[in-house]
């Protein structure tokens, strides 16, 4: 994301703004806690605190930058908004998610809202799972 893109979303270009969207964009996973990100500052020896991280998340959620996912109930993970749909499924053993998109579960869902009387609109699906032990 570009100072512009920022300035565009109504937000001042700061150092903190800039750099939490630097290591979402960096970031291998996509989904980032919002400790994960202040960890990953303090070991680049920045001088950003949590509380400040945390506003910033929230922020740039405001602003449709970021979507804020509640996996579990013990904190949040963030990934910057590319507004492509896609599903999560998340390993319970290890943390992993991955994102997927199916088209046949796309299909089914418009067909269980219709069937019901509605038209689906939106949707968030996320699948608990675990490796199958042989």
């Amino acid at each position: 994301m570009t100072k512009t893109e920022l300035k565009e979303a109504g937000l001042k270009v700061t150092l903190p703004r800039l750099r939490v969207i630097e290591i979402l964009e960096r970031s291998e996973t996509h989904h980032m806690s919002a400790e994960n990100i202040y960890k990953i500052l303090l070991n680049n020896n920045e001088s950003i605190g949590l509380a400040t991280v945390y506003r910033v998340l929230t922020q740039f959620e405001s602003a449709g930058i970021v979507d804020k996912h509640n996996f579990d109930e013990q904190h949040s993970v963030y990934e910057l908004a590319n507004h492509e749909h896609h599903d999560h499924m998340i390993d319970l053993d290890t943390g992993k998610i991955v994102e997927f998109v199916d088209e046949d579960i796309e299909i089914l869902q418009k067909k269980i809202a219709e069937r019901h009387g509605y038209a689906l609109i939106d949707h968030e699906m996320v699948l608990y799972v675990r490796k199958k032990v042989s």
